[in-house]
């Protein structure tokens, strides 16, 4: 889809309910639906924290940026991501802190980012983080910088290819709750996004083919 086309949505994207849990439970490991419940979690004093899903031209055609974390002691090592962090005392709003590590991880500049709206947000169990999605767009090709501290590596992912279900899968991995079990997940390229950023995708993309 081209670039133009994709801004020609928002509109529509904007008036579109979220589906939240029922997008959410398609691509959530067995062993996570008890999670999804606030009431599972609201108890937990999580840490509050924001992603971007952050659209953009690359070739005239819409594309979806996300990232691959470098390996390191966590949870979180070298899972794909999008862009985002913990929510800092100086972040005006959590969107702003979506804005602001957007920037810090691969170094889109905060100005050039317009935020089109909030999503469902989602706990993330092993690391007590409630996750606050945003969907934003940059309207021109952005020179992305890479923080080598945090970023292995950027996925292009065409907006075409993100709705294309061929892409969806079963496969089994080992995550921090088994040592072996199948899970739901997206296939990008030689990449497995699954967990939280695959939830989140779930809900991102139910919500753009509802209003196309």
């Amino acid at each position: 889809m081209l670039f133009t086309e994709f801004i020609e949505y928002l509109p529509k994207i904007l008036k579109q309910e979220l589906p939240a849990i029922t997008a959410h439970v398609k691509m959530a490991p067995l062993e996570r639906l008890p999670t999804l419940d606030p009431e599972y979690y609201k108890n937990n004093n999580p840490k509050m924290s924001a992603v971007m899903m952050l659209f953009y031209p690359k070739n005239e055609m819409a594309h979806l940026i996300l990232i691959k974390r470098n390996s390191y002691p966590g949870v979180h090592s070298s899972q794909i991501s999008f862009p985002g962090g913990k929510a800092e005392p100086e972040d005006a709003d959590l969107a702003a802190t979506a804005v602001r590590e957007t920037f810090e991880e691969i170094g889109v500049l905060p100005n050039a980012i317009e935020v089109i709206m909030p999503f469902s947000e989602i706990y993330i169990p092993p690391s007590n983080f409630l996750v606050a999605p945003f969907l934003g767009v940059t309207h021109n090709e952005p020179v992305f910088i890479p923080n080598p501290d945090e970023v292995d590596a950027l996925i292009h992912l065409p907006l075409d290819v993100f709705l294309d279900d061929s892409i969806v899968i079963n496969t089994a991995l080992q995550t921090s709750y088994s040592q072996r079990v199948t899970v739901p997940a997206f296939k990008v390229d030689e990449h497995i996004v699954w967990g939280a950023t695959a939830m989140i995708l779930s809900e991102l993309k139910e919500t753009i083919k509802r209003a196309l």
